[in-house]
C-alpha cells in the first residue's frame, strides 16, 4: 500500500484492548488539537466492531467535548444500548487523560426496500479538469505564516479538488457556499464499514470553514477560537471513498458565537449518498489583534 493510505489505515485500525474497549493512536500533525474527522471516524469504526455485519451505519451524531491531545492515544468505549430486529444502537465515549473528549450515538440498519428520491447534483466542473488542494496550497505558500507551514502543507491521506479555492490567509467576502471533490488518494480495501468510516473522517475536513466565508476571516487569525461542537452524518446509499465525491456545503446562519454548516455529499454518478451537518464555535476575540 503506499505510504498516505497506510497511515490512513493505521489510524482507523483501533486495537481491542477488552470488550468494548478499543485504543487508537493520534500522531502528532503539528496542529494544536486533534482533526474532528479523525475522532469521529474512530468512533464509528470502534461502534462497528460490536454490531453484526449486515447491518450499516445510517446515522450518527456527535458531541466535541474537550480539544484533543495530539499524540497521545485515544480510548473508546461502547456502550452496546440496543440491540432490534431491524436496527441497532450504540453509544461511544472517546477519552484522553480520564476525560471524555468526545461522545457520539450511532445507529445501525439492515438493507430494506423503501421509497427513494434525492436532490440533484449540482453541475459543477469534473474533478479532472481541477487543482489539487495541495498544489493550491503550495501556491499560497508564501502568504503562509513560518510556524504553521509545515503542518498546514503537509502530504495527507486524503485528496481534495476545491471548485472555487480560497485563500485562507487572504480571505475575501463570499457567500457561505463551498463546493469540493474529495476522495481517499489511494484504492481502498472492499469494505463498506472502511469507506464509511473514512467518509465520515473525510466530512469534517472543510465543513466548518464555510460559515467563515461571508465575514473575511480565517481560522488561524490570533483573535479567533474556531472549534466544532457537533457533528450529524446520514448515510443514505452505498458508495466508495476512494473515488470522486462531490461535497456541497452552505452555511445557512452565523449567530452567537456559533456557525451552522450542511454539506451534501454525491457519487461521480450524481447519487445521494451521505448528509453532514455541524454546528461550530466561531468566537472573535476583540482585546486581540489579527496576526498579519
Amino acid at each position: 500500500m503506499e505510504q498516505s493510505l497506510q497511515d490512513l489505515m493505521r489510524l482507523l485500525d483501533l486495537e481491542e484492548i477488552e470488550k468494548n474497549h478499543y485504543r487508537a493512536t493520534s500522531p502528532n500533525e503539528g496542529w494544536q488539537r486533534v482533526y474532528g474527522g479523525q475522532v469521529i471516524g474512530q468512533a464509528l469504526v470502534a461502534a462497528s466492531r460490536t454490531v453484526t455485519e449486515e447491518r450499516h451505519a445510517h446515522s450518527l451524531h456527535g458531541y466535541f467535548l474537550r480539544p484533543g491531545e495530539m499524540g497521545t492515544p485515544i480510548l473508546y468505549t461502547v456502550d452496546r444500548i440496543r440491540d432490534g430486529r431491524s436496527f441497532t444502537t450504540r453509544r461511544v465515549v472517546a477519552i484522553q487523560n480520564g476525560k471524555a473528549i468526545f461522545a457520539m450515538s450511532i445507529s445501525f440498519h439492515i438493507d430494506e426496500p423503501g421509497l427513494s428520491h434525492q436532490f440533484d447534483m449540482p453541475d459543477v466542473p469534473s474533478p479532472d479538469t481541477l487543482q489539487d488542494e495541495e498544489t493550491i496550497r503550495a501556491e499560497h505558500a508564501k502568504d503562509i505564516p513560518e510556524e504553521l507551514r509545515e503542518s498546514y502543507s503537509s502530504h495527507r491521506p486524503i485528496e481534495i479538488r476545491p471548485i472555487d479555492p480560497v485563500n485562507v490567509f487572504k480571505p475575501e467576502k463570499r457567500s457561505p457556499r463551498q463546493m469540493c471533490w474529495m476522495k481517499s488518494r489511494d484504492p481502498l480495501p472492499d469494505d463498506r464499514r472502511l469507506h464509511q468510516c473514512v467518509l465520515a473522517y473525510l466530512s469534517d475536513w472543510s465543513l466548518l470553514d464555510t460559515a467563515t466565508l461571508p465575514h473575511e476571516v480565517n481560522f488561524l487569525q490570533s483573535n479567533m477560537q474556531v472549534a466544532s461542537l457537533d457533528h450529524a452524518m446520514w448515510f443514505h446509499r452505498p458508495f466508495c471513498a476512494d473515488e470522486w465525491l462531490l461535497y456541497v456545503q452552505d452555511s445557512p446562519n452565523a449567530s452567537g458565537a456559533r456557525g451552522l454548516n450542511r454539506g451534501l455529499i454525491y457519487s461521480h454518478a450524481g447519487e445521494l449518498v451521505a448528509s453532514a451537518a455541524q454546528e461550530g464555535l466561531i468566537r472573535v476575540h476583540t482585546d486581540r489583534g489579527v496576526a498579519s
